[in-house]
């Protein structure tokens, strides 16, 4: 039996600013980009402050809460850097390897981290500006053009291990990308899916596209005016 396809409608989808509009699969959180980055003392750094106060008190003890404490900073230090070089969306990605449990992954959660950015462009045809994405890139691998919905993409990836220097974990991190031309060619957004799981490198880079092929830069909620023809 087959059902229709079910959807959930995000606000951020009316606002009247937005210039770009996606889909994200089943399994995606959005992190609270504007709250978890609120200036201290405003409105929403209290909200944010008041969410995290149950987690705080039900800490074992002091060490554990200052843990907590100091992994929060240092994900809104990483998510502040993010949007320092044009990162307007971040999600966490949790789905089960159903792929094989008689693998590695024995239908561990799997974890990802996708992120939308802004990149501006020299003017150019939307199909130039594509190509010139991943032309010269350094480490990109598995370079392929698509035609989408929205205009032309490329599809690319990279793989990089963390510098010893860096205290994060020596695993190698998958980062599988997409450039899409915004249609006044003067930018491209580039949407991104991060994981250390590399060995589904099929199955996340096929997430990826789906996501790439639900994007529009016109507003999918208003009604067609046009005449039927």
């Amino acid at each position: 039996m087959t059902t229709a396809p079910y959807f959930v409608v995000a606000d951020s989808a009316r606002d009247p600013d937005a210039d770009i509009w996606f889909v994200e699969p089943a399994g995606f959180t959005a992190l609270p980009l504007d709250s978890l980055l609120a200036p201290p003392g405003s409105a929403a750094a209290d909200e944010l402050r008041t969410a995290f106060a149950p987690f705080l008190d039900v800490a074992p003890n002091e060490a554990i809460r200052q843990q907590f404490v100091a992994q929060l900073a240092a994900g809104r230090q990483l998510l502040g850097a993010l949007c320092e070089v044009g990162t307007v969306h971040c999600s966490i990605g949790l789905h089960r390897d159903d792929v094989d449990d008689t693998s590695s992954g024995g239908g561990q959660p799997l974890l990802s981290l996708f992120t939308l950015s802004w990149r501006d462009t020299t003017v150019a045809a939307r199909a130039v500006t594509a190509a010139r994405a991943v032309t010269g890139a350094e480490e990109h691998t598995r370079i392929e053009y698509a035609e989408l919905p929205c205009g032309p993409a490329t599809f690319s990836e990279t793989l990089r291990t963390p510098g010893a220097d860096m205290g994060l974990p020596q695993m190698p991190l998958l980062q599988i990308h997409a450039h899409l031309p915004h249609p006044d060619c003067k930018r491209l957004v580039v949407l991104t899916l991060s994981t250390t799981t590399v060995a589904r490198r099929q199955q996340y880079r096929a997430i990826l596209q789906q996501i790439a092929e639900t994007v529009s830069f016109d507003h999918p909620l208003e009604p067609d005016t046009g005449e039927a023809r």
